[in-house]
Formats: C-alpha cells, sequence, structure tokens
C-alpha cells in the first residue's frame, strides 16, 4: 500500500502539499484522482512558481501540478530502467500504473537502495562555511566548544552540514576560523576528507561577509556561502540552478515561517477602539543564512574590515544589481545555533 506522504489530490491545498513533501523528503507528489488513477506529478519546483504567480497557501493545486509525468507499467520496468530515470534522468519518485492508470506502486531511491550513492556530477562551485562566531546563543558549551562542533546524535554540526553539500556533488570547501580555530583545525585533521578544504583565518572577527573579499581572486565563478549552524533540507543542485537561470547577482534561500500572536490585538481609530483581532497571525520569509554570490559581488566588499552580510545587501541593491529570493518551508530549515531547534533535531 502506498503511503498517504507521496499522493495528493486535486481539491488538496498547495499548504497539504508543502507537509507531504516535507514528510516524503522527494520533493515531489504524485497526484491521483479518487480511485487513485494517475493524473501528474507535483514537484516542490512547481509549488514555488504557483507561489511567485501570487497564488495562496490555501488555493488547490489542481491548476498547478505537471500533468505529462514519467511513469512505468506494471510488470514492463526493470531495476536498471528505474535506476537510470532515478539517477540519470534525476527524477525523485517514479509511478507504476497499469493500463487503466491506476497507480500499484511507487520507486525512488530508498527502495531501490541507491539513497546513498552520491552525485556522480562533480560541481565545481565553491562553498564557504562561515565558521568564525562565537556562539554566544549556546554559551555555556561554546565556552569549551566552537559551535560548529556541537554534537547532532554523535556528529558535529559542521559535518551534517559538509555532508549535505557531498551529497549533490560539491567539493570544494573553504572554512572562516577565527573563534578557538585550532579546535577546528585539530577535528579536521583526525577525519578523512575526500573533498577539498581550505581555510580562511581571521586575525581579527570580520563579521558574517567581510572574509569573503579575500577569495575575490581565488574563485572563477559562483560561490555558496552558508552559516555554520545552518542545515537546510533542499536539492543544492536545484537552488544553484535557479540562481543561474534567472541570472541573479545574488540569491537568498528564505523560509516561510508563520507567527502567532498570544494575544487579542485592539486596532484603534485615535481613542477610539475599531476592532478586537484575536490571536493574529502574521507569515513572512525569514533569511536562512544560505547564500549563492557571483564572483563580482566580493569586488564590494571592503579590505580587512568588519563587514556584515546585510551591509553588502545595501551595497547591492545602491548598485541595481539583482537579488533573488529561493522560498523554502519553515521545516525545511534548521537553526542549530539556538537550543529550540537544536533540542528539537535531536529529537528528530
Amino acid at each position: 500500500m502506498i503511503k498517504s506522504i507521496f499522493y495528493i489530490k486535486p481539491e488538496n491545498t498547495i499548504n497539504s502539499a508543502i507537509k507531504k513533501i516535507n514528510l516524503n523528503s522527494h520533493g515531489c507528489l504524485i497526484v491521483v484522482d479518487n480511485k487513485m488513477r494517475l493524473l501528474g506529478t507535483l514537484s516542490d519546483g512547481d509549488i514555488r512558481k504557483a507561489l511567485l504567480k501570487k497564488k495562496r497557501l490555501k488555493d488547490k493545486i489542481q491548476n498547478i501540478f505537471f500533468k505529462k509525468s514519467i511513469f512505468v507499467y506494471r510488470g514492463n520496468y526493470t531495476k536498471n530502467l528505474l535506476k537510470k530515470l532515478i539517477l540519470k534522468k534525476n527524477y525523485p519518485i517514479i509511478p507504476v500504473i497499469d493500463k487503466t492508470k491506476k497507480v500499484y506502486d511507487i520507486f525512488y531511491k530508498e527502495k531501490l537502495s541507491i539513497n546513498k550513492i552520491k552525485s556522480k556530477n562533480k560541481i565545481s562551485t565553491n562553498v564557504v562555511i562561515m565558521a568564525g562566531g562565537k556562539g554566544t546563543r549556546l554559551q555555556p558549551f561554546t565556552n569549551i566548544l566552537p559551535k560548529p562542533l556541537i554534537p547532532i546524535n554523535g556528529k558535529p554540526v559542521i559535518k551534517h552540514i559538509i555532508d549535505k553539500f557531498e551529497k549533490y556533488g560539491f567539493s570544494n570547501f573553504y572554512l572562516t576560523l577565527n573563534y578557538k580555530a585550532e579546535i577546528m583545525k585539530a577535528y579536521f585533521k583526525e577525519i578523512n576528507t575526500k573533498y577539498k578544504l581550505n581555510y580562511i583565518q581571521e586575525k581579527k572577527p570580520l563579521g558574517t561577509a567581510g572574509s569573503l573579499r579575500q577569495l575575490y581572486k581565488k574563485i572563477k565563478n559562483n560561490l555558496i556561502v552558508t552559516n555554520c549552524d545552518t542545515i537546510i533540507n533542499a536539492n543544492y543542485q536545484n537552488i544553484l540552478n535557479y540562481h543561474r537561470k534567472n541570472k541573479f547577482d545574488m540569491t537568498i534561500v528564505a523560509s516561510k515561517k508563520k507567527y502567532v500572536i498570544p494575544y487579542g490585538i485592539c486596532r484603534t481609530n485615535n481613542k477610539t477602539l475599531k476592532k478586537l483581532e484575536e490571536k493574529p497571525s502574521y507569515s513572512f520569509l525569514a533569511n536562512s543564512g544560505f547564500y549563492i554570490l557571483n564572483k563580482e559581488i566580493l569586488g564590494l566588499i571592503p579590505n580587512n574590515k568588519f563587514y556584515n552580510i546585510n551591509q553588502l545587501l545595501d551595497v547591492i541593491k545602491k548598485t541595481k544589481l539583482k537579488v533573488g529570493v529561493f522560498k523554502i518551508s519553515d521545516n525545511a530549515w534548521i537553526d542549530t545555533g539556538q537550543w529550540s531547534e537544536l533540542n528539537k533535531i535531536q529529537k528528530i
């Protein structure tokens, strides 16, 4: 029996689709009717396009899913064919149907025992992990260990981050170091790494962007920058392709957040009550601390000065360069730099 987190019906909402995609971790759903007949597929990319076109989370998916989906017929496929479709063609889910289009099964990497196969396409784009901060939100533990080495289920946060990048073919890494730099270096000396790792040593704190200037003459193309406490559950190749396709100078990965004020809010007209709004909610996009920068952007950063990413953004906007936003769901971003999120991920 097919798990409900892998399929959805046209009358369901975009919001329910996002929740299911987060649960199945494959970035895609199959769309079926009431008799489980295949109608198409719905990917996280389809959802992003719909939201950019001002669709709302409560809108139905019936007009946004892809109707010409890939499938195989029951009894008429091989395991090699499925592997080819999933690995080489990059289809996350392959439905199995009969002649009436009824879905009998679905295949994906884990089901074919290929979930541990990493991308064969090596990506030359460099990844910078900003690992020089003091981690004050995690004190007193960070008085002893640097924040990137705080363990999650026996493995440091920094290793979780690098492993995710490796999964999608990234193999060139830079670590910016300042606070407890020698402890960080000692950790990487003790483990075997197949990727290329370089250090950007800060003699003094340079903020969230200052040290990036040192790479201006060292890199050729795009650069991915991420905080050392940011774990993003998304396809990093898709984010990079989104940046390139839209010809952005900078792309920010932002997480959709919803905050409910736990009080009744008084809306007034001068001294008179206009409306009492009970526990209103607000939706917004939060900066996850994951960016893609074109090389030219690094030339805007001053040399050897404390400089934050928000200062860089102000300069970018003034020079009328193009800044894009790649949207992810709330559940796709884990901020391990605060205790509440760290405890949550430990439980998961």
